[in-house]
């Protein structure tokens, strides 16, 4: 039996790459993780990139997960499918650490980092967790509301709309 693939030259969207990455984060560090990530980077090598953020991206969601960050990263992709609030330990870029209350809502690969994207029940508005950041993930039993992550991509370009 011959498989006929089709070349499709167009680069992932946010949304198609937040997907993968969601889907990835599920799988965690084990023997499956490898194997999809292995099939996505064969994928990724017919794809002709003229985007350097998109094919720096997806050379980041190719690679492993730390043991430790691919063990948070799934409790994390667990709580946007159950759709349950989790409450993260998080260092900032300054080094000060809180707790927050996160209604997660997609997990996402931009450049070199991995991150949660969700509402901040804190500072009550989306925000962006770098996984390395994130110290420590304590699931809850309280319901997040449901939400389209297609808001809530932070690095999607905008389209402009067209001068008259």
């Amino acid at each position: 039996m011959t498989t006929v693939v089709k070349h499709d030259t167009r680069p992932l969207t946010t949304a198609e790459i937040a997907a993968l990455a969601l889907s990835l984060a599920h799988l965690g560090a084990g023997p499956q993780a490898v194997i999809a990530r292995r099939g996505l980077q064969h994928a990724l090598e017919h794809l002709e990139l003229d985007d350097d953020v998109i094919a720096t991206t997806l050379t980041t969601l190719t690679e492993p997960l730390p043991v430790e960050v691919a063990s948070r990263a799934r409790l994390m992709a667990d709580a946007i499918t159950s759709r349950l609030m989790i409450r993260l330990h998080y260092r900032d870029a300054s080094g000060i650490v809180t707790s927050r209350e996160v209604e997660p809502v997609t997990c996402l690969v931009h450049r070199e980092y991995w991150y949660l994207v969700g509402v901040c029940r804190m500072r009550r508005a989306i925000r962006a967790f770098r996984f390395d950041r994130i110290i420590a993930v304590e699931p809850t039993l309280t319901p997040s509301r449901p939400h389209l992550a297609d808001r809530f991509l932070p690095f999607q370009r905008r389209k402009r709309p067209r001068a008259a």
